[in-house]
């Protein structure tokens, strides 16, 4: 769905951030719609927020071990991440940090893997490589993955099923292939080419380079 469909409002329904109005969440079958987020993560639930939830003056091996986490398993998964122990997040660009961010999430061993707009700021290829491996994660093991993306092209090629929000309903919930092949109304509107994916990401980086220079002229002006 596009920007203010509900998505990220629904995920964080699920992984319990925020109160549900209606409905209930079950998670293999156990009912968890009434415990807290941190008790929804105990049972397997666990969300890799939009902004990564990283802390920047933490190396990556430090953000591992508040886990315990093992840099050797993630390597495995993700293997940029490998040789990049010691270095800080906030000095990780932005495809490092989603996958420090991802396998944060995945030393966790979730049963539900929850992921909110991997792609943003990211560019086309990093994304789309990320989206894959999730997907082979899911095969290879007993997780199942929720993706909220708002690129359709990307997201449906990798999914077993799409579903597209608007105004917090759904419009539509199909097999990912249908839906990916469908010219429905509903599918109409959002942002379908690859070329939408790269100009969207190239306007993210920069506004998020225009917002580290700034953050860095705050810094030395308070140093000052």
């Amino acid at each position: 769905g596009r920007n203010g469909a509900g998505k990220t409002t629904s995920l964080n329904a699920v992984a319990g951030l925020i109160p549900v109005t209606a409905g209930t969440v079950h998670v293999e079958g156990v009912e968890v719609t009434d415990r807290s987020a941190g008790q929804r993560v105990r049972t397997g639930l666990v969300t890799v927020p939009d902004d990564r939830g990283l802390f920047g003056s933490l190396t990556v091996a430090e953000h591992l071990r508040l886990v315990d986490g093992d840099l050797d398993e993630v390597g495995e998964w993700f293997p940029d991440l490998a040789p990049l122990g010691g270095r800080a997040a906030g000095l990780c660009s932005g495809g490092e940090q989603q996958q420090l961010a991802l396998a944060l999430a995945l030393v966790r061993r979730p049963r539900v893997l929850l992921v909110d707009e991997l792609s943003m700021g990211l560019a086309p290829q990093v994304a789309e490589t990320l989206l894959a491996r999730i997907r082979t994660l899911v095969d290879e093991t007993a997780m199942a993955a929720v993706v909220v993306e708002q690129f359709v092209d990307a997201a449906l090629g990798v999914a077993h099923r799409g579903m597209v929000l608007s105004d917090g309903r759904i419009l539509t919930d199909r097999p990912a292939a249908e839906l990916a092949a469908d010219q429905h109304p509903c599918t109409q509107p959002l942002d379908r080419t690859r070329g939408q994916l790269a100009h969207d990401g190239a306007d993210q980086r920069r506004r998020h380079g225009h917002l580290q220079r700034g953050k860095e002229i705050g810094q030395r002006g308070g140093e000052a």
